[in-house]
């Protein structure tokens, strides 16, 4: 770079910051009532802003440094060893299961009509890439204030068809981590950990995602840290590891990076399947892939984002404690979210759900919160069986799914991420407190 490039670029950052400090300035105060509580957001500064138009500027755009460099720095955050890097939760759900679909893998890889237990209360991306793999989703009931699966009920759905179980952290809330690896241990199955909404969550004091075979983490707006979009897979193995990087990229058998060559020195001395001998290994495909990387420029942002996680995570955790607080008294008519033993979660929202004969509705609560400009969302796809898209689908219900249809009915979320201050916090309780159904009912 000359000299009047790097002044050039340097006036440039310069301005973004000035940009982000002027829109910081001007932005509003929170009027209650006025601007909405979102469930979600962004939360960011000046550093993000720049990472991100710096490395516009360098105009490698696909999968490069920044990439290596987050894939290492996030591995090290959580403590392990392989990280990948692609372009959303939802793509690294599907690469993680479909990688145990591998040949690779001989007589323990997941073959069709294989069955891998997972929620019906799930989000349709941890339950779609088992259908997409030819394998059959099987069905287990949740319990209600954790939200996570029933252990008993995962003990008696286990048959000689299992396989694997992929389950979510609810919410950032662990699953009985504890529970599912001796149900796994025992009758030897895959364990997926979808920690999309779970990220700086523990259990045992190991954060979640550490635990099983692989692990997935999304960085959409919503979640703990943002890049825009873009998702990550912890791979336990070596093995695994590079079968999910061979499907994230195209399917090739090569593991240089993008813009290396022969980096395994042997580029022209290959000789697989029906292929002339010295085939190109750039240009060697071990499996069915895709393209599932993520540009260059979401990293960029993840990095500053690393760093400002540790306050993100205190912040959720913070947020969470308050409105515990704030609604105990309304525990007649909702069921507060309760922590699974043993675990600390980095929650993603505050889920409550409303009790069966309290004398009022959700549909009346949710609106009265809207209409104050508080953000509503459903715990996702309620009871996924009767969703749309699954009518044609096959799977097997394992349990009844009692407490599934319950929360598909009854169950709502708010939010706790990090830009609701304690002047939210207290506009949200005292909109709880105007609710008037709650009245004449036994309530405050």
């Amino acid at each position: 770079m000359t000299d009047k490039e790097r002044e050039i670029k340097e006036a440039i950052l310069k301005k973004v910051q000035e940009l982000y400090l002027l829109r910081r300035e001007n932005s509003q105060q929170f009027r209650p009532g006025h601007e909405l509580i979102p469930f979600a957001g962004r939360i960011y500064d000046q550093k993000e802003m720049m990472a991100l138009v710096n490395a516009a500027l360098e105009f490698w755009l696909t999968a490069g440094k920044n990439t290596v460099d987050f894939e290492q720095r996030f591995a090290e955050f959580l403590g392990v060893k392989y990280c990948s890097l692609v372009n959303s939760g939802s793509s690294a759900n599907l690469l993680a299961l479909t990688a145990l679909t591998s040949p690779q893998l001989g007589e323990q890889r997941l073959q069709p009509g294989d069955e891998v237990i997972t929620v019906a209360a799930a989000f349709p991306t941890t339950v779609n890439p088992i259908v997409q793999n030819g394998l059959v989703p099987v069905f287990v009931d949740v319990d209600l204030g954790t939200y996570n699966i029933n252990i008993k009920q995962l003990q008696a759905a286990v048959t000689a068809k299992t396989k694997a179980i992929i389950l979510a952290h609810t919410l950032g809330n662990p699953f009985d981590l504890g529970a599912v690896l001796d149900i796994v241990k025992k009758h030897r199955l895959y364990l997926i950990e979808d920690s999309c909404d779970a990220l700086g969550s523990t259990y045992q004091g190991r954060p979640v995602g550490t635990f099983g075979d692989a692990a997935t983490f999304s960085f959409y707006p919503a979640h703990q840290m943002t890049m825009g979009e873009g998702g990550a897979i912890l791979a336990k193995s070596r093995q695994l590891e590079q079968i999910i990087r061979s499907l994230r990229d195209w399917g090739r058998d090569c593991f240089c990076q993008p813009g290396m060559d022969n980096t395994c020195g042997c580029r022209f001395n290959h000789q697989l399947a029906c292929l002339p001998d010295g085939y190109d290994h750039k240009y060697i495909y071990s499996h069915l892939g895709y393209n599932l990387k993520a540009l260059d420029l979401q990293p960029a942002i993840g990095l500053e984002q690393l760093k400002k996680l540790p306050f993100f995570i205190k912040k959720r955790k913070e947020n969470f404690k308050k409105l515990q607080a704030g609604l105990q008294d309304y525990q007649d008519f909702m069921i507060l979210p309760e922590p699974t033993a043993n675990s600390d979660p980095a929650w993603f929202s505050f889920p409550l759900t409303v009790r069966a004969g309290a004398g009022i509705q959700r549909k009346d609560l949710i609106n009265h919160l809207e209409q104050h400009k508080i953000m509503t969302r459903m715990l996702f796809a309620g009871n996924i069986t009767r969703q749309p898209a699954y009518q044609q689908v096959k799977y097997r219900v394992a349990s009844a799914l009692k407490n599934t249809d319950y929360i598909m009915n009854n169950t709502f979320f708010i939010g706790v991420y990090p830009g609701i201050d304690q002047k939210r916090i207290d506009y949200i309780l005292d909109v709880f407190a105007s609710f008037q159904q709650w009245k004449g009912k036994g309530g405050v």
